[in-house]
């Protein structure tokens, strides 16, 4: 059975292609400190569905090219809000605010 890993697709900008970014807590042998270390995995994407800030389960898988070694099995959660839908919202404010100057 291959291994699954859960992760927050971090990039989607190659084609069918997308980066998953794994956080995990670790404790430092000596001091007994937690700190996070973040692990970044290349996964396929055949049909482009994931979005940046989806939450997203890759499973391994024979490797594909050079990089990836993961292919991508489901979307578990997209974001309430993403950072193209603030640049539409604020882009809708300045024209509001630009079309209360003129009048």
């Amino acid at each position: 059975m291959a291994k699954t890993i859960t992760g927050i697709v971090s990039s989607n900008k190659s084609d069918k292609t997308i980066v998953v970014t794994v956080l995990s807590k670790k404790i430092h042998p000596l001091y007994r400190k937690q700190y996070k270390v973040s692990t970044k995995f290349m996964a396929h994407d055949e049909k482009n569905e994931a979005q940046i800030g989806d939450r997203v389960i890759i499973s391994e898988s024979r490797p594909l090219s050079a990089k990836k070694r993961h292919v991508l099995d489901k979307i578990i959660a997209k974001p309430t809000l993403r950072s193209d839908d603030l640049s539409i919202l604020k882009n809708d404010d300045t024209k509001t605010e630009e079309a209360g100057e003129k009048s």
